[in-house]
């Protein structure tokens, strides 16, 4: 059960975050979040290939 967040504790955050932020700043908070995952994940995504890359160019290499 570690690591899993149910309903409960969902709804609980995002009223923490509604009262502390306010409806106004919520949206560009949401923009802001999403668009760093994004970046991560295109990062880590980036890194994988170039991983992926190494290992196929050290496989040719010796043969």
């Amino acid at each position: 059960m570690i690591g899993r967040i149910g309903m409960m504790e969902i709804i609980l955050i995002l009223s923490v975050a509604l009262i502390i932020f306010g409806p106004a700043k919520l949206p560009e908070l949401g923009r802001s979040i999403g668009n760093g995952l994004r970046e991560f994940k295109k990062a880590t995504s980036e890194l994988k290939d170039s991983i992926s890359l190494e290992d196929v160019d050290k496989d040719k290499d010796s043969k």
